[in-house]
Formats: C-alpha cells, sequence, structure tokens
C-alpha cells in the first residue's frame, strides 16, 4: 500500500512535468517566445525533457532577438545529451555574438567532422570561413565617427531610422500602454517622427503616426517614404490573422489632403513568407525590401521591386548571390550615390547583424564591410544617410539608452569625393514636314549588358528620361510607344570614369545625353537601309551589307506587330529585264538572310524593282550607281492584336514573382526618371 502511494506520487509528478513541456511547445509553436523561455525552464528544474527545453529555451532566445543570452542554454543542452545539428550551429553564432570568436570556430571545428544535417552542415562551413576573416576585419581602419542618439533613445527600443523633409521618422516600443507582444515581452512597436535638422532633434515634437497607421494590436515599423513625400510604404506585422513570424507585410499609404490614406497591402507581399523592411530608390520608382518566400538563397534575403507607366509595383526580382547569403539579409537603403547598404549575418561580420555596402562597377558588385566603429558583435543595422557623409543607423550595443538605440554618424574620409552618373535623353520622331519633334508618351526601359531590365519610364510632354548608371559599364535602352516602330540604342559609360583625385567638390554629377528617335508606323511608307549595297552584277551579301541588315533583324524583333516588304532596286546599267531579275534576287538573298537569324517567314516577302525607281535619274559615277543600288523596307501590316497580346504578356511578366491581393488599384505614378540597379 505504502509502495503504490510513492508510485501515485511519481506518476502525478511526470504527469505535472509533463504538462508543463508541452505548454511550453505550445507557446513556442506560436511564436510566443517570451511566455515559452519561462515555462521551458520550469520543464528544466522538473527535469522533464531537460535536454530538449535546455535547447528550446535557447531557441526563444534566439528567435526572440536575444542571441547573446542564449549561449550558455546552448552550452547546457550539449552537455545534456542534446545532439542536434542546429545546436553546435546555433551555439557557435552564440559565442560569436558575444565576441567569443575563437569559441565559436572550436565548437564548428568539433561539429562539423560528424555532422548529418547536410544543410546544417553547409551553413556551418559557411560560417567558419566568416569567422576566419575576423581578424583582418578588426584590423580594418575606417573613418567613422558615431554618437548616440540620447535625445529620443529610452530604456525601451528605438530603432529603423528615416529622415525625410526635415523629420525623423523611426521605430519604437515606448508605448506602455499594457499591451505587449508575446514573442518579446515587449510592447509593440509603433512608428514615431520628430522634428529635426540632420541629428539635431527638437524632442518637443514627438509624435505617434496616427491610428489608420498605427494599429493596438500589431507592431508597425521601417518606414520609407519617397522623395517626395506623397507615398509612404512601412511593414506590419503580428497581427494575430496568421501564426508565427509569416504575418508580416508591406503596406502602402498615399499622402493626400494634409493626411495619410488607409494602408493597403501591397500586391509584391507574399502570404506564405515574411516581408519588410521596405526602402525606395532616390527617385522613387525602385523599392528595395526583405522577404523569406521561397525561392531565395538564405533564410532572409533582399528583394527590388519596380513600379510601371500604370503605377503598378511588379517585377520582383531577387538581388543575387552576391548581396544574399545561406543567412540574413534585411533593412536595404540606398545613398545619394547610387550605393546599396544592408545589413548582413551571412557576410564576413563582427557578430550578429553587421552593416555592408553593394557598389557596382563595370557590371560587377562588390561587398564591403563598413568595420568598426559602425560594426560591433551586437546587432548593426538599419542605416539611413540624409547626407553624403551623415547618417544613423541602429544598435542593440553595450553602453545604450536601451534595447536597441538609433546612432548618428559621420564620414571624416578626407579624401571622399562622390561622382554620379546620369544619363538623360529625349524620346523624339517626325512630323509631317519631316521635322523631327518632341515625342511624349514613350516607355523608355534600360537594361545591362546582358539583358537585366534595370529600370522603366514612361516620358512626359516633353519627352525627356533620365537613368543612373554606373562606372565602365554597357547598357541598351528601348523606347516604345503604340503605334511606333520599337527602338533600341546602345550607351556606354566605359573610359568616361571621372578621376576623383581631379576633383575638388564633394559631390560631382556627370550627365551624359543621348535621343532615341521613334519613327511612327505607315504602312507603305519605305524606309532606306542605310549601306545596303551590292557589288556590280550580283545578289551576293556582302559583309558591310550584313552588318546593316542584322540591324533590321533586330528592329522586326522589337516589333512582333508588323510584317514588312524588302525591296531591292538596281542601277540604271544593263537591260531592264536583266535588272528586273537581278533586284529579285538580290531582294531574295537579303530575306533569307533574315530569315537565317530566326525571323518567321511568314513575316516578311521580298520584292524587286529593278531600275524602275531611280533615285539619280542619269548616275554617272559609281558612288551615284551605288546610291541607286539600294534596299528598302515598308510596313506592309501592323496587327493591333498581336500588339494587344504582348502588352498583356509583358504585363504578366511585370507581374511574375507577386502575389494578387484584394486591394485597391495603385494609380500614383512617380515623375518619370530611376536609379534601380540590377546585383545579380
Amino acid at each position: 500500500m505504502k509502495n503504490s502511494f510513492y508510485i501515485s506520487i511519481v506518476i502525478l509528478f511526470l504527469l505535472n512535468a509533463c504538462s508543463v513541456y508541452k505548454k511550453a511547445e505550445k507557446k513556442f509553436d506560436k511564436g510566443e517566445f517570451n511566455s515559452a523561455i519561462n515555462l521551458y525552464k520550469q520543464a528544466v528544474k522538473k527535469n522533464d525533457n531537460a535536454a530538449q527545453a535546455l535547447f528550446y529555451t535557447a531557441e526563444s532566445y534566439r528567435l526572440s532577438n536575444r542571441l547573446e543570452i542564449a549561449a550558455p542554454f546552448y552550452e547546457a543542452a550539449i552537455d545534456s545529451g542534446y545532439r542536434e545539428d542546429e545546436v553546435f550551429y546555433n551555439y557557435a553564432l552564440a559565442l560569436k555574438s558575444n565576441s567569443d570568436y575563437k569559441g565559436a570556430r572550436e565548437v564548428l571545428e568539433d561539429y562539423l567532422p560528424d555532422a548529418n544535417n547536410p544543410e546544417i552542415k553547409k551553413l556551418a562551413e559557411f560560417q567558419l570561413k566568416n569567422l576566419y576573416n575576423i581578424d583582418e576585419i578588426l584590423e580594418d581602419q575606417t573613418f567613422y565617427t558615431v554618437k548616440n542618439l540620447d535625445e529620443i533613445n529610452t530604456p525601451a527600443a528605438e530603432y529603423a531610422p528615416f529622415f525625410h523633409d526635415d523629420e525623423l521618422y523611426f521605430t519604437s516600443t515606448r508605448d506602455d500602454d499594457g499591451r505587449i507582444y508575446k514573442a518579446t515581452g515587449d510592447n509593440f512597436s509603433d512608428i514615431y517622427k520628430v522634428k529635426s535638422k540632420g541629428a539635431n532633434v527638437d524632442t518637443t515634437t514627438i509624435e505617434k503616426l496616427p491610428p489608420n497607421i498605427n494599429w493596438a494590436d500589431a507592431n508597425e515599423g521601417s518606414v520609407a517614404i519617397d522623395s517626395r513625400g506623397r507615398t509612404m510604404i512601412f511593414a506590419r506585422g503580428n497581427t494575430g490573422k496568421r501564426k508565427g513570424l509569416n504575418d508580416v507585410n508591406l503596406y502602402i499609404t498615399r499622402y493626400r489632403n494634409g493626411q495619410w490614406s488607409e494602408p493597403e497591402l501591397m500586391r509584391i507581399n507574399d502570404p506564405d513568407a515574411w516581408n519588410s523592411t521596405p526602402a525606395f530608390s532616390e527617385d522613387g520608382r525602385t523599392l528595395y525590401f526583405s522577404s523569406t518566400r521561397e525561392g531565395g538563397f538564405g533564410g532572409v534575403d533582399l528583394y527590388s521591386a519596380t513600379v510601371n507607366s500604370r503605377g503598378q509595383w511588379g517585377n520582383v526580382r531577387n538581388l543575387g548571390d552576391k548581396i544574399n547569403t545561406p543567412e540574413d539579409e534585411m533593412f536595404p537603403s540606398t545613398s545619394q550615390d547610387g550605393k546599396l547598404y544592408f545589413s548582413s549575418n551571412g557576410h564576413p561580420g563582427l557578430g550578429k547583424l553587421d552593416i555592408f555596402v553593394a557598389e557596382r562597377k563595370g557590371g560587377q558588385i562588390t561587398i564591403s564591410h563598413l568595420g568598426k566603429p559602425m560594426n560591433s558583435n551586437k546587432d548593426d543595422f538599419a542605416v539611413f544617410m540624409y547626407s553624403p557623409d551623415r547618417g544613423f543607423f541602429s544598435s542593440d550595443r553595450p553602453g545604450g539608452e536601451g534595447r536597441d538605440d538609433i546612432y548618428t554618424f559621420k564620414n571624416e574620409d578626407p579624401d571622399l569625393k562622390i561622382v554620379n552618373y546620369f544619363l538623360e535623353g529625349v524620346t523624339t520622331t517626325h512630323n509631317s514636314n519631316d521635322a523631327e519633334v518632341i515625342l511624349p508618351g514613350a516607355n523608355v526601359r534600360i537594361f545591362s549588358q546582358d539583358s537585366v531590365l534595370l529600370g522603366e519610364i514612361l516620358t512626359g510632354q516633353d519627352g525627356k528620361f533620365n537613368f543612373r548608371v554606373s562606372e565602365e559599364e554597357e547598357y541598351f535602352i528601348i523606347a516604345e510607344k503604340d503605334n511606333y516602330f520599337t527602338t533600341r540604342k546602345t550607351f556606354s559609360t566605359v573610359g568616361k570614369t571621372l578621376d576623383k583625385s581631379q576633383l575638388n567638390s564633394l559631390i560631382t554629377n556627370k550627365v551624359f545625353e543621348t535621343e532615341i528617335l521613334l519613327e511612327e508606323i505607315i504602312l507603305d511608307k519605305a524606309f532606306e537601309l542605310e549601306n545596303i549595297y551590292y557589288d556590280f552584277d550580283s545578289a551576293n551579301i556582302r559583309a558591310d551589307a550584313a552588318i546593316e541588315l542584322d540591324k533590321l533583324v533586330t528592329i522586326l524583333k522589337d516589333n512582333p506587330p508588323i510584317k514588312i516588304e524588302l525591296s531591292s532596286h538596281t542601277d540604271s546599267r544593263g537591260e531592264a529585264a536583266y535588272n528586273q531579275d537581278l533586284s529579285r534576287r538580290r531582294a531574295e538573298s537579303a530575306v533569307a538572310y533574315i530569315i537565317s537569324q530566326g525571323i518567321d517567314p511568314s513575316r516578311i516577302k521580298a520584292r524587286g524593282y529593278g531600275e524602275s525607281q531611280l533615285i539619280i535619274e542619269d548616275a554617272e559615277t559609281e558612288e551615284e550607281h551605288e546610291t541607286n543600288r539600294r534596299t528598302e523596307f515598308k510596313v506592309t501590316e501592323y496587327d493591333k492584336e498581336v500588339a494587344r497580346r504582348i502588352r498583356e504578356q509583358e504585363e504578366a511578366q511585370f507581374k511574375k514573382g507577386t502575389v494578387e491581393v484584394e486591394i485597391k488599384e495603385e494609380k500614383e505614378v512617380p515623375e518619370a526618371s530611376t536609379d534601380e540597379f540590377d546585383f545579380n
């Protein structure tokens, strides 16, 4: 009887312990990490699943952005017999966040020979390689000075600074209204703003953005506003509509009649992913953001989206493996000189998130670590530059006012010189009097040499367009408008880079100029192909003729709705019947060449006119005879249905990678300019 009593007590104890662990699991699965931590610690004390409880205590700290606190719990889990691959990898990351680089290396070196999980093994090898570079990073000399912006920092979290129109926007958990975000145990975050002259803030003006921006039971943050102050995009999450971390999305709002409109979900969100940390390019036509959507290189990747001529956001593209790593990249921002700043824990760095800068030159991307004191062994993130040498960033480094603080910085490099390169142009056409005039409403796109779309512009009434371009790079530009020939033109900055040592100003703008002529499509109007010449009494395609015929091939490829007649003309020497046959053979030879370059034979037909349409009636010199021996083309059919289908296909391609959600149409179109870059 006595033994039965003790057995009952033991069973009751075990059941009670098990229930605590199960409760902890439920909290963990719901993303309520702060509550889970307390329950897992209770389970450890009760010695129920102690090793697992220790590991998930550490994981709860890591997932609530307190990785440095997790280190002893990972170590205790290992000592208690927890041997899953992830415990060793995350333990090394936790040691790194505490500047124990030697310890982190030793953990990974000991783990790798016995690794079982190939994915974690790959991450561990990647991280170990980064750890071997720590000493080099620590030795780097920089010209940055940093200062805590203690005027606005509190014991709560302040982060994600954004400066616009003499106002500093930031995210904070300072509002102690009793609302607790269960993942961290902190207050929900909201977006605030304060009047500021650079880093000089007027604390009496701090205010929270209105309730339509800041919801009562959601986290808002990471705001971005276009240069004109008309469009704001921000992240909102943890609304309770979706479990876990995926309940974070981008919202868009417009400034109308003195207030921000009701925010709407953006179409570029992936509802099955975390979407956050937006940033506009300087001209507002490109949006950079971070997401965990499928198809990336790691946990969180950086993406870009562009706005088309109808004001719709799409063309979502991963920025590629030069930027993104198997780990996390987030908090992008652009500077006045076209560089992309971002934070990463995947590139070689000092601890958790470090700040890096990506620069494009000669079609190649270079990534640079900003070094100390911009970076530390803690989270350093969300850089925003409000001038070429000054800005803000966020960090949870020791010595701050709260959990995350906002810092100011200055680049005191005495040799700092910034050169911006721009391509400016205008679209034109010929009027009925054959005079060249401005052509408004043309859609102009710029591509890298490897055919990656870099920017898109709809020209205004002045026909003007402009793009930011990079040093030492080749481009091509395509301009199109309904009922006009789509036209392409090449452009290069190769050999045109300015020598910074010869410049005196902090900022120098180098502007290149161009013009794109779009001819109206008029049925049966003849266009002469320059320099399509044939040797006397020959139908063979000369090398110089092939070069010019390739241009017609490009015109046909760029203008699928058209069908053409290609005609050949001879000089007046020889019999008329013979010349007629010769011109036919020349036209057929040219058409055969064009078809050999991939053009559908149904889109082009040959026609020989012999000597019936001479340009110079009484030609005497060989040069005059060559002028008469010419090749022309004219459009015989313009299929508007084909043109419509092409527009639909282009729109579908633009939306590729985006997810349709129930939102109102985004109709406001930013001004026509772009400085978006491809970082693939």
